[in-house]
């Protein structure tokens, strides 16, 4: 039994459906009611009866959330209590990050970690490149760094997301198939992200998978790149993440041969960081950024 399923459980209880309850904690409704049906796998018993009023706590539901309340209030209890003696009440947090996982994961995060530990500093620092973030965490100016898997060998690394590489096509596009292929995306001419430093892993694929497609230009910033494609001046491919928000109007495909970045966290091994640096290393290892990525 999780501490999300409770929560989930508590917010469900209190909206009486699933999207306002998805709503108030910030995740998706998918999420919501994955948590929710594990939990009552784990217990054996349904929690809601769902029907057009929304759902109502069962009989069995009613006794079960309160005991949640209580251990929501009591596990709040022992993280403040911990807090206190690990010094987290105060200190901060400098995450080096890409543009995409900045605007549309991190704050989830934050927000999460907040809620724990509301008296800490966290200041996202925007790079373009993983480049610029591994140097950002060599120079000892951000404690943690979100970037591509692999890095170089400085770095203490774990997996945090796997982001799609997607092609949009512009309003007008008329493909008679679900599935794309490399005839029809050669029909237009194609917008992609300069080879280096980050979008280099995509033209080698484009070269080993697809070499007669041809580049009509590389743009620096992959919401240009989305407004071209928005005005019919190509097609693009860009990973989800660094696509969001996509208008839509935009015909949205799958590579033929699909690619996905991974997206990991970096740290030095040799640094000493403050409690407030593992805490919010800990609570990036329990967030679910790869459901939120897929929900965007």
């Amino acid at each position: 039994m999780k501490f999300s399923q409770l929560r989930a459980l508590v917010a469900v209880a209190e909206y009486g459906n699933f999207s306002e309850a998805a709503l108030a904690l910030n995740l998706s409704q998918p999420t919501i009611s994955h948590a929710i049906a594990t939990l009552e796998d784990e217990l054996g018993v349904s929690l809601f009866a769902r029907g057009r009023r929304g759902a109502v706590l069962t009989a069995a539901g009613e006794q079960i959330v309160a005991h949640a309340r209580q251990a929501i209030h009591h596990l709040e209890l022992m993280q403040k209590e911990a807090n206190l003696q690990k010094g987290l009440n105060g200190g901060q947090v400098r995450i080096a990050s890409f543009r995409s996982v900045a605007t549309h994961l991190l704050p989830r995060v934050i927000a999460q970690f907040r809620d724990r530990v509301p008296n800490v500093s966290i200041t996202i620092i925007e790079r373009p490149d993983y480049l610029d973030i591994e140097q950002t965490l060599r120079e000892g100016r951000a404690d943690i760094g979100i970037t591509y898997l692999p890095t170089s060998a400085d770095f203490e690394v774990w997996e945090l997301l796997r982001d799609d590489y997607l092609v949009l096509l512009p309003p007008n596009a008329r493909i008679r198939s679900t599935r794309l292929t490399w005839d029809d995306l050669a029909a237009y001419p194609l917008i992609l992200l300069p080879c280096l430093p980050c979008g280099g892993m995509l033209h080698k694929h484009l070269d080993a998978v697809a070499p007669s497609i041809q580049t009509a230009c590389n743009i620096q910033e992959d919401s240009t790149i989305v407004s071209m494609v928005m005005q019919g001046l190509g097609a693009a491919i860009l990973p989800r993440l660094a696509a969001e928000p996509i208008p839509a109007a935009l015909h949205v495909y799958s590579l033929p041969v699909p690619l996905k970045r991974v997206i990991g966290v970096a740290t030095m091994p040799e640094a000493l960081y403050t409690p407030a640096v593992f805490a919010f290393l800990e609570t990036l290892k329990t967030f679910d950024l790869q459901s939120l990525a897929m929900a965007e």
